[in-house]
């Protein structure tokens, strides 16, 4: 039998000679992957059923010849537990933990990675004082920063900072104070020195995984201003390092949002994998630090926020992290 986890429907024939006419006995002399008392579990909750109608009876008596339906559900993913992973932490109280996330590290448990995710580390570092509205996979998380991202994240500590960090993001300072700002190395040179892009974002229709620019979307909207621009070994603009702000938090919002203007980020192999020949008019340095970078190059620099308790006005900002530093220092000394 299949142990991945998955949810399952299971047949059994009734032989005759399994030496008990129990349901219980039976399914277990057939079922060895299965506990018994996962069994007995499974027969209390309705989900072994003969001729369509649930025997809830584990003392039920089978004959001969009866086929047994058993519904195994999906297993339930387990709780998280604490883990003693390092945590950069630029602010803490009672309230709220502001951390600048380095690259690699997920926010939260998921397929693929059950451990060593950022809720391990909050759960060792707070205990039991994280926000359970997010429930047991994401205690105190309000938004997150994809794995490859790094820079500056707020986890609420308890339900009241989460309710008023939730609404502050669901609004992005159209009506409040909160701000998000990244720094972004992209590819190519925009023809102005500051734009927004409105662009509904939505599942991309083939590769899962993606996300895509889709009428019919969800509203996003990023604001966007060119801070550097650096040129190829022929001297002509190959990259930018813009400044881009959040009016809405979509799922790769930036990374789809500069792809779908012609300015993937630099390093991003999913959005940005057209662009690889790129490298070539790179100087030699760029483009070994880009080969080493193997990540999206884009950085969570700015966090500004209302405290929840207290209403005070936050700023927070995070300075390139090292492998970023490298990158901008070898696009300069290329030109």
């Amino acid at each position: 039998m299949d142990s991945s986890g998955s949810a399952q429907r299971l047949e059994v024939v009734v032989a005759g000679d399994e030496g008990s006419a129990r349901l219980d006995r039976v399914l277990a002399a057939h079922l060895t992957d299965l506990s018994r008392s996962r069994l007995k579990a499974l027969i209390l909750a309705g989900a072994v059923s003969l001729k369509d109608a649930a025997i809830r009876d584990p003392a039920y008596h089978v004959t001969s010849g009866d086929t047994i339906t058993i519904d195994v559900p999906e297993a339930a993913p387990p709780e998280p537990k604490g883990e003693d992973i390092a945590l950069d932490i630029v602010f803490e109280d009672d309230d709220i933990v502001v951390l600048n996330k380095p690259k690699g590290l997920v926010v939260h448990p998921a397929a693929g990675h059950e451990t060593g995710t950022l809720v391990n580390a909050l759960i060792a570092h707070c205990g039991g004082s994280l926000s359970g509205i997010g429930g047991v996979r994401r205690p105190g998380i309000v938004h997150r920063l994809d794995k490859d991202t790094t820079g500056l994240m707020v986890v609420a500590k308890n339900d009241l900072a989460h309710a008023s960090l939730t609404a502050q993001f669901a609004d992005h300072g159209r009506t409040g104070a909160m701000r998000r700002g990244y720094m972004a190395f992209a590819w190519g040179l925009p023809g102005r020195h500051r734009g927004t892009v409105d662009a509904p974002i939505d599942r991309h229709p083939y590769a899962r995984e993606k996300m895509a620019v889709r009428q019919g979307g969800r509203e996003a909207v990023t604001h966007w201003e060119l801070l550097e621009s650096f040129a190829g070994r022929d001297g002509k603009p190959i990259a930018s390092l813009l400044a881009c702000e959040l009016e809405t938090g979509r799922t790769h919002q930036i990374r789809v949002h500069l792809a779908h203007i012609g300015h993937p980020l630099m390093g991003d192999a999913v959005y940005g994998p057209h662009f690889k020949t790129k490298a070539n008019h790179l100087g030699p340095e760029s483009q070994a630090t880009l080969a080493t970078l193997g990540r999206q190059a884009l950085h969570a620099y700015l966090l500004v926020l209302e405290h929840p308790r207290t209403g005070e006005l936050l700023h927070w900002e995070a300075p390139l992290p090292k492998d970023l530093l490298l990158l901008q220092g070898a696009l300069k000394a290329a030109l």
